[in-house]
């Protein structure tokens, strides 16, 4: 499968609490998105990586990835859907029918969850996304000042944890992030367009130890986890 690369990475992540965006914080040495693209390349490393990054970002030049030759960096927009898409449009579906679309705050992802998320699709013969299913018990809360009450509890079974890589058709993808755009649907990651527009979506097993750098106390987490793999 010829794959382009996209990680969508124009967010600041205010939740975060630093003085730059979480993908630009240093983790063992490098950045969070060296880290990220680091894997990525050790599972695809002939691919192009598309990075969708703010039109005023100071940061990515002084990175050694701005003088590789196979990453591009693309404009993204206001919301992930729009960095998503801002790249999208500028890959050659036709030399690159499938693209496959990471968090730039996930160092942690394995090379062989790529590459089952890659078989499992080719297998399929249509997108997917890595996931791991819930584990602990889910409770669906009612707003009540200070914090939030207890309605009900939701079965955990066939319930799931959307991660990524997203691996899906360049174009069904483009044309369905576009779609849902213009329709004004609340796009929260990849799948979600292509759900909404009617394909199927597959759920590929991957590790739960790739996390999402959300909060400070991830950074510390994923530290650990990355000083364990050494």
């Amino acid at each position: 499968m010829n794959i382009a690369l996209v990680i969508p990475a124009a967010g600041v992540g205010a939740r975060m609490q630093a003085d730059r965006p979480k993908q630009y914080l240093v983790l063992n040495g490098k950045t969070v998105l060296e880290h990220t693209v680091d894997a990525l390349f050790q599972a695809l490393p002939s691919q192009p990586l598309y990075l969708a990054l703010a039109a005023t970002d100071p940061y990515f030049q002084h990175l050694p990835l701005a003088s590789m030759p196979n990453v591009h960096r693309v404009t993204g927009g206001n919301e992930r859907a729009d960095s998503v898409l801002a790249a999208l449009v500028q890959i050659d579906a036709e030399q690159y029918p499938w693209a496959l679309v990471h968090d730039a705050a996930r160092p942690l992802v394995r090379t062989e969850d790529i590459q089952q998320l890659i078989a499992n699709c080719q297998q399929a013969q249509h997108g997917g996304i890595l996931a791991c299913q819930v584990r602990d018990t889910m409770k669906r809360g009612v707003q009540h000042s200070p914090c939030h009450l207890v309605d009900h509890t939701v079965s955990r079974q066939q319930l799931w944890h959307a991660l990524t890589p997203q691996l899906f058709p360049t174009k069904q993808l483009r044309d369905a992030l576009s779609a849902a755009l213009k329709a004004g649907v609340a796009v929260t990651d990849e799948a979600s367009a292509m759900e909404w527009a009617g394909q199927p979506v597959l759920l590929s097993p991957g590790r739960a130890d790739n996390l999402k750098i959300t909060q400070p106390e991830d950074l510390a987490l994923a530290r650990f986890y990355l000083e364990q793999a050494l």
